[in-house]
């Protein structure tokens, strides 16, 4: 076992024939080991009985069912956690998107786990768990943190997936996973995400969905039109991103120079390009690009071509420009900690070490734990 694994918090105890706890009416079966999660000034060999509370017992639980699911107890552990705790099931779910709300993700992450241990079979806690890994990741990558995000943006999908999976099925599930495959450019599994949405939920009247559901639907239709009227869903666009993405530039430049010779006007092609140019290192291609991607419908309310031209100005030197399009790409953004990083680091480039330690502070105001900003500002700290 990890020796940081959250198992080593808990140790088994078998109870005593006809032992209760006081407080307490919970059946305990004693020929069944029982996980108790450990107090802090408990030492090997301590254990008293006398001294075990109902929550040490619920906590232990928790800890097996979040972590050990495959444990041959798992049935009856559920069984003691529903007769202590009958809402149980409805606190977790509460806690658990409370601290994704706080960004407190670790205990967030431990709760969801639980949750699904608690009820493997409840959609709605799959769906809840794809939508927090899914910000999970955005939160990573606003940070910088790209590896990480993927790795998290892979758990989104996976529950994303069972959550589609799910008999009756969850309309809600294919709304979200469509947003979700627009991160990724995957704008082929996005129209059929929203087209599913839209199908399970045409005979649903007005009433029975909502203001809420009404905006989704409109919404839904807005991204298929504007998808199929820009042939995003085209093959070679999906393509393009995932050779760009995973390294392989120069496929995935071949693959967008096809797609834009036949969309010319679709500022997400000219995006790609730049992107992958712009990997390349070939600032100057990568910068015309992005102004192409600027110049075509939608492209000037995207913050990422403003932040990706400001990084091709820079490599040139020409801090003025950079400066305009990042302050262009904050103004659509103003909490993106990527871009306020990116002001950071023009105002070392201009040898200005004070308003670059203003921006790496906000950085951390928005996102305590950006380690790219805590880098930056403690090497500041060092030089002043």
């Amino acid at each position: 076992m990890n020796p940081s694994s959250p198992l080593d918090t808990i140790y088994y105890i078998q109870l005593p024939e006809n032992f209760q706890l006081s407080r307490s009416a919970m059946h305990i079966d004693p020929t069944i080991p029982l996980p108790v999660q450990k107090k802090d000034r408990d030492a090997p060999g301590s254990f008293n009985p006398e001294e075990l509370t109902q929550e040490q017992i619920l906590a232990g639980i928790l800890t097996v069912l979040a972590y050990d699911p495959q444990n041959g107890h798992t049935g009856y552990y559920r069984s003691i956690l529903k007769e202590a705790r009958p809402e149980i099931k409805k606190e977790l779910s509460e806690a658990a998107i409370l601290k994704a709300k706080n960004e407190d993700y670790e205990i967030a992450e431990e709760i969801f786990a639980a949750l699904r241990g608690l009820d493997p079979d409840d959609t709605v806690t799959i769906l809840n768990t794809a939508l927090f890994f899914d910000e999970r990741a955005n939160s990573y990558r606003r940070s910088g943190l790209n590896d990480d995000a993927d790795a998290y943006d892979h758990d989104a999908l996976e529950y994303y997936r069972q959550a589609m999976d799910a008999e009756p099925a969850i309309p809600d599930a294919f709304f979200n996973a469509g947003f979700f495959y627009l991160k990724q450019h995957n704008f082929r599994d996005a129209k059929d995400s929203f087209e599913t949405y839209l199908a399970l939920t045409c005979d649903m009247k007005d009433e029975e969905l909502g203001e809420n559901g009404i905006y989704k639907k409109e919404r839904s239709q807005e991204i298929l039109d504007n998808i199929k009227s820009q042939n995003m869903d085209d093959e070679r666009f999906k393509t393009a991103y995932e050779y760009i993405s995973s390294g392989q530039e120069e496929k995935g430049l071949e693959e967008i120079k096809k797609f834009i010779q036949v969309n010319p006007h679709v500022w997400n092609a000219w995006f790609m390009l730049g992107w992958g140019l712009r990997r390349l290192e070939r600032y100057e291609d990568a910068k015309q690009a992005f102004l192409e991607a600027l110049n075509c419908q939608g492209g000037d309310r995207n913050p990422d071509t403003y932040n990706e031209l400001a990084i091709c100005f820079m490599e040139e030197k020409n801090f003025k420009e950079a400066k305009k399009c990042l302050e262009n790409a904050l103004a659509l953004e103003p909490d993106s900690t990527k871009i306020m990083s990116n002001l950071g680091f023009l105002a070392l480039k201009e040898g200005n070490p004070e308003e670059a330690q203003k921006y790496f502070t906000s950085v951390l105001a928005y996102d305590p734990d950006d380690k790219i900003a805590k880098a930056e500002l403690e090497e500041l700290e060092k030089q002043s």
